[in-house]
């Protein structure tokens, strides 16, 4: 029984514990169940979310190519309607380029009819008309890689097309009537002049692609990219001159700096800065430096306001360490490139980044020694200043070089009653004056400049709020929070913001000083605007789609001035023609041998440099210290003094032929501004004669002989005065 009852008991057991078993099981299934949607519900969220970043990555990739199109187009037709150049001849082309431009699409010219590339390389490297008797190295002065390039891609083009025997260019006669001659007119990229245009205006469709990014990086938002794109075609005038001016060298520099500008934005909003910033932010400073002298001076206005970025605490050492590696090794190709020009060394930019490597070096001394946020800030910037004065001195008194004193002399005149020959010369010139008030107007009614504020108003109330965030988390361990951000290399949220915060007031600056500049200063309003996008300063607005209907509206309202303001520019409608200068031109062809020397205005001499080749003696380039006292001496022949005094002047220089234009003796743009009253400030002595281009205009002789004389252009040949009163003397002695 007792057996019985054990075995009972056994198998009672196992009855029991096979329900506890079969619950077991149930759970176990039940929570693998559980487990697998869970991860089914995670898979579908990273999908979802895969796809949200795929069709924003593609959208953003479509925006980008639409504006760069739509760019690309816009510039083109303007240029187009403006001249109808597509129907101008060869040499008609070449006169739409005045001034500068036809100086460098001359070297352009120059390497694509060359025999062989290297050929035309070094033709531009030893360059023996450009400033007779001198042999000029171009390519270390001129900053014309872009023509060197685009004269090798032309090449390259028409030697494609002959391998697949196709066509480039159709040429047609022109008949233009009003007692002009017909002229030979061809239409195709394989036409000199079109391909070289039409490349500029397809690069500054790419510059619009990386403005657009630019605006999108800045914001977070694909908003703040169709903001800035928007602001900008709303503001196009204001914004960019390649419409109307093609080879100037902000057509090919500016692009550049806008890809620079998104390297350096994407740096200042990564977590970790790598070598490839670094590069990212060197190759388009290089490219930036070496299409354009002007781009020492903007970059260093960039990496001021990176120093101020990071002295404020919104970024560590290690960025602004990544930030100068680029500019430093940027800088020190250039200067290779450019074959050791001098200028490069002797600006502030330079004397900048070697102060700010030793500021780098004494960060270890600052951290240890220096306590109290805003007393760092002072040393820091005491060193930055003195640092850039010492070392600008000290490199400019080493290497004998005065290349650029008329930029500091030009900005003397601004603010003080200094003036001279070159100062004149560039605050006489409507680019080089002070910002209109018209431009300001025209700003504020397209909304572009309130909107700006607005967002630099928001910035700074996003980051006094993240400011005193950070002061009330304050650790009780006492000292000073920001210091210790800074000592450990990270940095306050909102570094972006920050730099272009600094990045416009300085734009602002040599805006308001030189009207010029604003090419750099507007555009920088449409990046500011963008930030009306950013749902990070935006964040007190709960809904993103209010935050966006509020973005759609403001579009809204600035399109009733923006399309006006379109629709102004492309109504322009004009016909180019040029008659004077041509009929000088082809007289210089016909009747000149082709190793006659002629001077003249800067901007006269580069059309007989591009269209006649004749060797000349000043250029518009007036970088060159040597260049501006040779254009001085050339400038003679508008001022009061004595024609002998000036044939002797001129003669120095080898000059044969004079080109004068007659508007010069009376054209002014403002009160003493016209060349006599320039004189005026030089040679006071001789004030109250009259100019001697007026003489000359009644009668040459006997130091100067008219030889050919249209309603704009008088050419003069200089006599040989030695000859005939050599001659004279001989007769005067034989008589007695």
């Amino acid at each position: 029984m007792a057996a019985k009852s054990k075995k009972g008991s056994a198998s009672q057991v196992k009855k029991n514990s096979s329900p506890v078993s079969s619950v077991g099981v149930s759970t176990s299934h039940k929570s693998s169940n559980q487990q697998s949607n869970s991860t089914r519900e995670l898979n579908n969220e990273k999908t979802s979310w895969f796809r949200l970043l795929s069709m924003r990555n593609l959208s953003f990739l479509i925006l980008a190519i639409l504006f760069g199109i739509l760019q690309c187009y816009h510039v083109s037709t303007m240029f187009e309607h403006d001249r109808y150049f597509s129907h101008l001849s060869d040499l008609e082309r070449e006169m739409t380029f005045r001034t500068e431009m036809g100086f460098y699409f001359s070297y352009y010219k120059e390497m694509v009819t060359a025999r062989s590339i290297s050929e035309g390389v070094k033709a531009a490297m030893y360059d023996e008309i450009v400033e007779y008797p001198r042999t000029v190295n171009a390519l270390k002065r001129f900053n014309i890689y872009p023509e060197i390039f685009l004269g090798i891609a032309k090449r390259g083009f028409e030697s494609f097309m002959l391998s697949i025997n196709q066509t480039t260019k159709q040429c047609y006669t022109v008949k233009r009537g009003r007692g002009l001659s017909n002229v030979l007119n061809c239409e195709g990229l394989g036409d000199i002049a079109i391909f070289y245009v039409s490349s500029i205006f397809l690069w500054n469709g790419v510059m619009m692609s990386a403005f657009f990014a630019l605006g999108t990086v800045m914001s977070g938002s694909l908003f703040g990219g169709i903001l800035a794109v928007t602001t900008f075609f709303y503001n196009h005038g204001e914004c960019t001159r390649v419409q109307w001016t093609p080879p100037l060298r902000e057509s090919f520099g500016y692009p550049f700096f806008i890809i620079q500008l998104l390297a350096v934005t994407y740096t200042l909003r990564s977590s970790k800065p790598r070598w490839l910033h670094s590069v990212a932010i060197m190759l388009p400073s290089m490219c930036f430096i070496l299409c354009w002298q002007f781009a020492q001076f903007t970059l260093l206005t960039q990496i001021l306001s990176v120093f101020a970025t990071f002295i404020l605490g919104y970024i560590g050492p290690a960025k602004l360490r990544c930030i100068l590696q680029g500019q430093s090794v940027a800088l020190f190709l250039s200067y290779l490139l450019l074959f050791g020009n001098e200028m490069l060394l002797t600006s502030y930019y330079p004397a900048c980044l070697l102060t700010l490597w030793v500021i780098l070096f004494l960060q270890p001394v600052f951290q240890t020694r220096v306590s109290g946020f805003w007393i760092l800030c002072v040393i820091q910037s005491v060193i930055l200043a003195a640092g850039i004065i010492g070392f600008k001195i000290l490199i400019s008194t080493l290497l004998h070089v005065k290349d650029d004193a008329h930029i500091s002399n030009l900005l003397k005149s601004k603010f003080t009653s200094y003036r001279d020959f070159h100062t004149l010369l560039y605050i006489c010139s409507k680019e080089f004056d002070f910002m209109e008030t018209e431009a300001i107007s025209e700003l504020t009614f397209s909304l572009l400049l309130p909107s700006a504020l607005g967002a630099f108003a928001m910035v700074i109330y996003f980051l006094v709020q993240q400011e005193l965030r950070l002061r009330s988390d304050k650790p009780s361990g006492g000292g000073d929070a920001s210091l210790r951000l800074i000592s450990a290399d990270n940095s306050k949220d909102g570094a972006v913001f920050v730099y272009h915060m600094f990045q416009l007031m300085a734009f602002s600056v040599m805006a308001v000083l030189i009207m010029r500049l604003k090419l750099f200063f507007t555009p920088q309003l449409c990046l500011m605007t963008s930030l009306l996008a950013s749902r990070k300063i935006f964040s007190f607005i709960k809904e993103p789609l209010t935050h966006r209907a509020l973005i759609v509206a403001l579009l809204a309202l600035m399109t009733v001035t923006g399309v006006a303001n379109i629709k102004e520019q492309r109504s322009h409608v004009g016909d180019f023609s040029n008659g004077d200068l041509e009929t000088t031109l082809e007289w210089i062809n016909a009747n000149t041998p082709p190793n006659a020397v002629f001077a003249g205005a800067m901007t006269t001499m580069s059309a007989v440099k591009l269209s006649t080749r004749r060797p000349i003696v000043n250029h518009p380039h007036y970088e060159d210290a040597n260049l501006r006292e040779r254009t001085k001496k050339v400038y003679t022949i508008y001022s009061r003094k004595p024609a002998k005094e000036v044939h002797e002047i001129l003669t120095d220089l080898h000059v044969q032929y004079v080109v004068m234009e007659v508007g010069w003796c009376l054209k002014r743009y403002a009160p003493g501004c016209s060349l006599p009253e320039v004189w005026d400030v030089e040679d006071p002595g001789n004030r109250d004669a009259e100019p001697l281009c007026k003489r000359l205009q009644r009668y040459a002789g006997p130091y100067f002989k008219a030889v050919f004389k249209n309603k704009a252009y008088t050419i003069l040949r200089l006599t040989d005065v030695t000859k005939r009163e050599n001659s004279q003397r001989i007769q005067v002695s034989i008589s007695e």
